[in-house]
């Protein structure tokens, strides 16, 4: 029985991302040593999207999915604000037919997806 999912963020930057998202976003986690950070994840969902061969990213000696990543919130202008206030920047704010969307910039320069749905989400089911 499938019981989680693991997402691997990749950064030039790993421990002033990891600290990011411990002390800026308040993502909980556990050390497993050495600094290495693994953090408990809000609800999560997944789409699939068409992609190309130029899509799939090497891992390892496999040709996996690519992903990019979303943090989804209730309010994203007031979501915005609370990050601003800690020193976020963010892209401007784009609206699509699925969400309002930005995305954040981590420490590392690094770019994560922030938005607020639009449409029915699966885990709100």
């Amino acid at each position: 029985m499938i019981h989680g999912v693991h997402v691997l963020l990749y950064s030039t930057n790993p421990e002033a991302d990891r600290a990011f998202l411990r002390d800026v976003i308040g993502l909980r986690g556990v050390d497993i040593g050495h600094g290495w950070m693994i953090f408990a994840l809000p609800p999560a969902e997944a789409a699939v999207h068409p992609a190309d061969d130029k899509d799939l990213l090497r891992h390892g000696d496999r040709a996996q999915l690519g992903a990019v990543v979303y943090l989804m919130c209730t309010d994203l202008k007031a979501e915005m604000k609370a990050l601003q206030a800690k020193g976020v920047e963010f892209s401007p704010v784009d609206q699509a037919g699925w969400g309002i969307k930005t995305t954040l910039r981590l420490p590392s320069g690094g770019e994560l997806g922030l938005y607020q749905p639009l449409h029915p989400t699966a885990f709100a089911k």
